[in-house]
């Protein structure tokens, strides 16, 4: 059902654009000119393609509501799947380090008795 109506809405809005494109504009456009001597007048051909786009326009929209209902009342309540979703591994917390905790230490003696390694700068106390 969604599929058919999807069809047949593109071919409203094909037909809309058409109607739509064959009107006479102010700046002359893709208007079709009718004469007075052909089987409809040029005012006749005017609210013919009124009417048409009128109708058309109408049809399009309540398409477009009814398959937003569709489309909403087919994917309501959807569940979410969860069989793919992988439990985190328990992780164990890094041993503490032996010896000595403060990595900042030794530079620290070293800035307290004045030499520097490497010829850095001591830390300013």
């Amino acid at each position: 059902m969604f599929t058919f109506l999807l069809v047949v809405q593109a071919i409203v809005a094909a037909l809309l654009v058409t109607v739509i494109l064959m009107q006479k504009s102010e700046g002359g456009g893709l208007g079709v000119g009718g004469s007075p001597a052909g089987l409809m007048s040029a005012r006749g051909a005017a609210d013919f393609l009124t009417r048409s786009t009128t109708i058309l326009a109408t049809i399009f929209v309540l398409l477009s509501i009814t398959l937003a209902v569709i489309a909403s009342v087919r994917h309501a309540g959807g569940d979410i799947d969860t069989s793919l979703v992988k439990s985190a591994p328990a992780t164990q917390a890094p041993a503490p380090a032996t010896g000595n905790a403060d990595p900042l230490a030794g530079a620290a003696s070293a800035a307290g008795n004045g030499s520097a390694a490497n010829g850095a700068v001591p830390l300013a106390n």
